[in-house]
């Protein structure tokens, strides 16, 4: 896939980039050479090859699942403006 230069500036037009056509040409022959490796890596077969998420075999280590802080609920509803049945009441603001 090769780009033009007008393909370059609408590219940047909708990246709001601002570029000459000098830049434009630029930027085309860096594009086309980052499609040519993409290109590449489709040409690779990879069939048979389990796809992964990190090139190493890493777990993140597990951690006991249990409270870790004293319930402080009552505390911070005593400050409330309006608490009713342990909620906190707040103003209707959706008619």
């Amino acid at each position: 896939m090769s780009l033009t230069v007008t393909d370059v500036h609408r590219i940047a037009q909708l990246a709001r980039i601002e570029i000459d056509a000098a830049q434009a040409e630029e930027v085309g022959r860096k594009l086309d050479a980052i499609f040519a490796m993409i290109n590449e890596l489709r040409a690779v077969d990879t069939t048979g090859v389990v796809p992964m998420a990190h090139a190493q075999d890493v777990t993140l280590p597990l951690r006991e699942d249990r409270v870790t802080e004293a319930d402080r609920h009552a505390l911070f509803q005593s400050v409330a403006p309006a608490v009713e049945d342990g909620l906190y009441l707040v103003p209707k603001v959706i008619e």
